[in-house]
C-alpha cells in the first residue's frame, strides 16, 4: 500500500501521508510522495493541502535511512527530498500544509515548501538533524531564514529544540494556529476559499513573491510587466471587471481560466 496518496474534493486536491504511527520519511515514503505530487500536477487542482493521517504529521526521517550511507548515496536521497520541495514550490496554485502533533526534520521541511502553514495547538516543530550530526538537507534552514530571518534559522537549527505552533506563528513561520479539533476543517475552509479565487492571479502572486525573494523589491518591480500584465488576457479578469462594473465589488466568480 502506498505510504502517500493524492485525492481530490471539488477544486481542492490533497497529498496525504499515511504511514502511521509516525509517518517517517523512508526511501519508500519519499518515492510515494513524489508520485502523489506528480499525480497532483497532472490533475491540476486549484488549491492543494498537504496533510497526514494519525496523531502526528511526521516524526521526520527514519534514521535507518542514514545507516552506512556514503556521501554519494546520501546525495541521491537528498536529491529526491529536494525534488519534493521544488515540486511543491513550483505548483501554479496555492498550497497549504495542515500540521498536527510532531513535525520534524523532513516533515517540517515539507511544510515549509508549502505557501502557507496551518497548525494545531498540539503541533511541535523541529529541525533536529544535529542529533545525528547532520544539517537539514531538504531546504529547511534557508526557508526558515526566508520566513523568520537568518538569526532565527540559526537558532532553530543549531539548538535542535522543538518549537510550539504559537512561537512559530510569532516568528512568521506558521500562518495560523487552531485548536486540534478545528484544524482539518479550518484548513479545508481556507483551501476552498483559495480554490474559488482567480487561479492564474494566485499563480502570479506566487511568482511575484519569488521574484522579490530572489531579486529584491526593485528586481520584483522589473518583473511586474511579465507577471501581472498577462492576466489581462484571462477570462477570470475580463469577467470580473465586467461584473464589478455592472454589479459592484465581491460579486464575481472565477473559473481558473
Amino acid at each position: 500500500m502506498a505510504r502517500a496518496r493524492y485525492e481530490r474534493d471539488g477544486d481542492v486536491g490533497a497529498v496525504v501521508i499515511d504511514d502511521q504511527p509516525l509517518n517517517l520519511f523512508t526511501t519508500e515514503l519519499t518515492a510515494d510522495l513524489i508520485a502523489a505530487l506528480e499525480e497532483a500536477e497532472r490533475d491540476t487542482p486549484r488549491a492543494l493541502v498537504v496533510r497526514a493521517e494519525g496523531k502526528v504529521f511526521t516524526g521526520g526521517v527514519d534514521v535507518h535511512v542514514f545507516d552506512d550511507k556514503t556521501p554519494e548515496q546520501a546525495q541521491e536521497f537528498f536529491d529526491d527530498l529536494l525534488k519534493i520541495t521544488h515540486k511543491l514550490e513550483d505548483m501554479p496554485w496555492p498550497t497549504i500544509a495542515s500540521v498536527q502533533g510532531l513535525c520534524l526534520t523532513a516533515g517540517f521541511e515539507l511544510a515549509l515548501a508549502c505557501d502557507l502553514i496551518w497548525a494545531a495547538d498540539s503541533a511541535r516543530f523541529g529541525l533536529v538533524e544535529i542529533v545525528v550530526g547532520l544539517t537539514p538537507a531538504m531546504g529547511g534552514t534557508q526557508r526558515v531564514a526566508e520566513r523568520a530571518g537568518p538569526a532565527r534559522a540559526r537558532e532553530l537549527v543549531m539548538s535542535g529544540d522543538l518549537y510550539d505552533a504559537a512561537t512559530l506563528e510569532r516568528w512568521n513561520v506558521v500562518n495560523t494556529v487552531t485548536g486540534d479539533g478545528e484544524l482539518a476543517e479550518e484548513t479545508a475552509r481556507f483551501a476552498r476559499r483559495l480554490a474559488a479565487g482567480p487561479t492564474k492571479a494566485n499563480a502570479a502572486t506566487k511568482k511575484m513573491v519569488r521574484a522579490f525573494l530572489e531579486h529584491g523589491v526593485r528586481g520584483a518591480d522589473d518583473r511586474v510587466k511579465d507577471i501581472a500584465a498577462p492576466l489581462f488576457a484571462t477570462e477570470d479578469l475580463q469577467k470580473a471587471v465586467d461584473t464589478f462594473l455592472a454589479e459592484g465589488p465581491g460579486r464575481a466568480t472565477f473559473e481558473g481560466r
